[in-house]
């Protein structure tokens, strides 16, 4: 068999497509530092995202092509640079922030607090720039959550230096207040707060700001649809129908704000015995994935009742951050690879076509 040689190896590599963007590896400039050495090869191939969903069907495709040329060894390191899936105005105030994707529900206690944490606490653990920003000013759980106290430091230029934890930046007014303390604010003041921690906190540069939103439709919502480009929105429901009622609303709004809506959560999908294994759906069956396929949005999967995220909560240890993870913690990291490839395609959409090869 002749000498493998560059050119072959990429030609083998175009017949492997990209399978959420399109286009093949070499077309989209994915492929990096090709090497070879007698039949064996080497490269890295840059994703849209640390979190894509899709590596290991990536990673047997490549193996595949490759073979009918003799390779008989492929090393690959994997990169990834994640894009802007909405547009940076002048006015942005974040302007290091890559993405804000902000988590929002129509009504209080279907476990909003619990997907943001795990959602920014998943992308940080998939090897992306990660912040949280804790937008329910009244009812702030987000440092119990993860785990922090404290109060954050100044920074040379008189920003607010946030606290770290679990690889995920967070600000929260909870590291302002004594604990107990009620925060009994108006709308404006909520507002205010909201601005402020995007404008005057040191976020860096980060591929994710996870925001989570008040429940309902209110102040804080509109501040942060006017404040910076949202580039998607999660949806959370449990499958209750009271809870359904409220996520519409929820989903009007946004849409009225064209704020992006990358999908919906059906949290609290059912209860499984750890002992027998029968699930039981306490609040009703099958209604997040009933209200995406209705208003034609993406279902982002059910997490189920599982102990470990409510230990996990109140110990500051999020589901996807222990060892064993449970149920719960897999979809959540499922949920979390669904969005980052979400924003992705956002963003692949946003900037110029992919590269013809001839």
């Amino acid at each position: 068999m002749p000498a493998l040689s560059e050119a072959a190896v990429l030609e083998a590599l175009r017949t492997v497509q990209e399978p959420e963007l399109g286009g093949d590896l070499v077309a989209r400039n994915m492929v990096r530092d090709l090497s070879i050495t007698g039949s064996e090869v080497a490269f890295t191939i840059e994703l849209t995202t640390p979190a894509c969903p899709l590596k290991d069907q990536i990673e047997g495709e490549v193996r595949k092509a490759l073979g009918p040329l003799g390779v008989t060894g492929v090393a690959i390191e994997w990169a990834a640079t994640v894009r802007r899936a909405a547009p940076r105005t002048a006015e942005q105030l974040v302007p290091g922030v890559k993405n804000v994707i902000a988590v929002a529900s129509g009504k209080g206690g279907v476990g909003k607090s619990t997907v943001s944490v795990n959602l920014a606490v998943a992308l940080a653990k998939a090897g992306a720039t990660v912040g949280l920003l804790d937008a329910d000013i009244t009812g702030p759980n987000i440092p119990m959550m993860l785990g922090i106290d404290g109060q954050p430091s100044a920074s040379a230029n008189n920003k607010i230096i946030p606290l770290e934890r679990h690889g995920v930046k967070a600000i929260s007014i909870q590291f302002f207040v004594p604990e107990g303390q009620p925060i009994v604010w108006r709308g404006p003041l909520i507002g205010g707060a909201i601005s402020q921690f995007l404008r005057d906190v040191e976020w860096g540069e980060l591929d994710y700001l996870v925001v989570d939103l008040p429940p309902g439709t209110s102040d804080a919502q509109l501040t942060l649809a006017q404040a910076v480009p949202i580039s998607g929105t999660v949806l959370v429901t449990t499958p209750q129908d009271v809870a359904l009622s409220d996520v519409a609303k929820a989903l009007s709004m946004l849409q009225r704000l064209n704020v992006p809506i990358i999908g919906i959560v059906e949290n609290m999908s059912a209860f499984v015995c750890p002992h027998c294994g029968e699930a039981t759906e306490i609040f009703g069956r099958g209604g997040g994935e009933r209200f995406a396929q209705e208003h034609r949005i993406e279902f982002l999967g059910k997490v189920p009742l599982d102990v470990t995220v409510r230990q996990g909560g109140d110990a500051g240890v999020p589901a996807v951050a222990q060892r064993e993870p449970g149920p719960a913690a897999q979809a959540l990291e499922h949920m979390a690879g669904l969005v980052a490839a979400a924003m992705s395609v956002r963003a692949a959409n946003a900037t110029t076509p992919i590269l013809t090869v001839n």
